[in-house]
């Protein structure tokens, strides 16, 4: 696949998606977000593809926005549309990807930035990454997502605030509110990402495609997503249907013979 604005390359098993204008600090626009979409449909239907980490060039910025220069001449409407095409086309459909999707953190990430680092299943950091959400210096408030996203994560108080102020987050502040899960140095912050997702990857793939599932129905009270089900309701379907499956076999046949389980099933 060729692209403008992203850089893709698959290996063992890993999609690495890289947001490629470090001369805008990464800033999210309309042929980025349509280049994730497409890079996301890819990590979706791939079978060789088993996870995916999402980052940005440059040592500076992670994504550090959206392109405001997009924004002036948008109407009342075509704003609603810019937010609903993109929690659509690409922080959605990381949220419900069936296979784990990382973001790894190496700088500034601001705004959609921030949302889209929230949108993945979680999240590492270097040391000189920095989150905020700093809508309300436009005028503006978070469009992707990061309403619900930042208080699910950080809780109602502390989201308010950061919101509220603008004010950004060092990477250590983000890993003690539960923003990030782990930070590491610029260096090593892709190996430790990738060592993370090759233990996912020893796992079976139907079970981590329930959890994904499972805990995404936990944080979400909409209806449509849920089938008028709560998440417990969820989760007791998910855990039997799990019996019905060649991976569960594989793996409890392996437990009892004392060997490492072989999972080889496909999503």
């Amino acid at each position: 696949m060729l692209f403008t604005t992203i850089l893709f390359t698959v290996e063992n098993g890993i999609a690495l998606i890289t947001v490629n204008r470090p001369d805008k600090m990464n800033a999210l626009n309309k042929t980025v977000i349509d280049e994730l979409s497409t890079a996301l449909d890819e990590v979706y239907k791939n079978n060789e593809i088993k996870t995916a980490i999402i980052t940005g060039a440059g040592p500076k910025a992670f994504v550090a926005g959206a392109d405001i220069s997009e924004f002036l001449s948008l109407s009342n409407e075509q704003g609603k549309e810019l937010a609903h095409r993109g929690q659509e086309m690409v922080f959605n459909k990381i949220e419900n990807c069936p296979k784990p999707v990382v973001a790894a953190v190496n700088g500034f990430a601001l705004g959609g930035g921030c949302e889209l680092a929230m949108a993945c299943h979680f999240r590492l950091a270097s040391e000189n990454a920095k989150f905020g959400q700093p809508e309300v210096n436009l005028g503006l408030i978070p469009g992707y997502g990061g309403t619900q996203r930042l208080t699910q994560l950080v809780g109602k108080g502390k989201a308010m605030e950061l919101m509220m102020t603008a004010h950004m987050i060092d990477a250590n502040e983000a890993k003690q509110l539960g923003l990030v899960n782990h930070v590491t140095t610029a260096e090593t912050l892709l190996e430790h990402t990738k060592q993370i997702l090759e233990v996912i990857m020893g796992k079976g793939p139907n079970a981590i495609n329930k959890i994904i599932n499972c805990v995404n129905a936990a944080v979400v009270s909409d209806s449509a997503f849920t089938n008028g089900k709560s998440g417990y309701d969820k989760e007791i379907e998910a855990f039997g249907e799990c019996f019905g499956t060649s991976e569960m076999k594989e793996g409890v046949t392996a437990f009892l013979e004392k060997r490492k389980a072989n999972f080889n099933a496909k999503l």
